[in-house]
């Protein structure tokens, strides 16, 4: 054992009993293998079949969680910017959630959550989180339906931001398009400038984002230019809104909860 601790001399003789021995330790595992091979073979077919539609299943649940996962993530941020929404408004206000919209492409509403159990009342102003969405035109117990600023047949009374300048915008059927009405020649508007709600006619409260310019075509010899806009509010993805209770109400009208 000294010699074998100090010297090389045992080592060919080592080696030789190690790849002996190889086939005895390979016979040794002979069972255990023959075991799980045995336990494959003898497994029922419909057995690994089920199995695998279980993982299956379960891969695909998974994978939907994930989804929704993200879902969540974006609805939290919608929500966050909803709140901070409300902290610049000087109106009572109460969180709405959209449940359907109107099957017709050139019907512009939506159906809400909120009815005559919130007080919700025809005419009362929607928004969302970066601008004004529309106006509720009926009301009922337990859910209420609103017409779009875009719809055809809905105007509202705007004013520039930058100047103050008055006119009416309309919408055009399209989510992504408002135009102003009767706009002169002469009149001092510039792609990007900014509208707001002017509050005349009583039925939109003043200062509310409507859109921005974006076009501004002049026809020759038309009596008024096309000025086309494109609305701050997202019309056809914004979930959750806010139903506005204007101090116009006089405190008769506001959120039951």
């Amino acid at each position: 054992m000294a010699a074998h601790s100090y010297t090389d001399w045992f080592d060919p003789i080592e080696n030789f009993f190690d790849n002996a021995l190889l086939p005895v330790h390979w016979l040794a595992t002979v069972p255990a293998r023959f075991s799980v091979w045995s336990e494959l073979i003898l497994s029922d077919r419909s057995d690994l079949e089920v199995e695998n539609t279980r993982l299956k299943q379960e891969s695909l649940i998974h994978r939907g969680q994930i989804q929704r996962m993200a879902d969540l993530a974006a609805e939290n941020l919608r929500l966050r910017l909803l709140l901070n929404a409300t902290e610049l408004l000087m109106d009572s206000v109460l969180v709405t959630q959209v449940i359907g919209v109107s099957p017709s492409r050139n019907s512009h509403t939506l159906f809400i959550d909120r009815g005559t159990e919130d007080n919700v009342y025809i005419g009362q102003p929607i928004l969302d989180a970066e601008g004004l969405m529309g106006q509720v035109i009926e009301v009922f117990k337990d859910h209420s339906v609103a017409l779009l600023i875009t719809d055809s047949t809905h105007a509202i009374p705007v004013q520039i931001l930058r100047n103050g300048m008055r006119s009416i915008a309309e919408g055009t059927s399209d989510y992504d398009r408002l135009r102003l009405r009767f706009v002169s020649p002469t009149a001092d508007i510039r792609e990007g400038d900014q509208l707001v709600s002017s509050g005349l006619g009583g039925r939109f409260p003043v200062g509310y984002p409507v859109g921005s310019v974006i076009n501004i075509e002049h026809k020759s010899g038309a009596s008024f230019i096309e000025v086309e806009i494109t609305p701050a509010a997202k019309i056809d993805r914004s979930k959750h809104l806010l139903l506005v209770f204007t101090s116009e109400d006089g405190g008769e009208i506001g959120p039951s909860k």
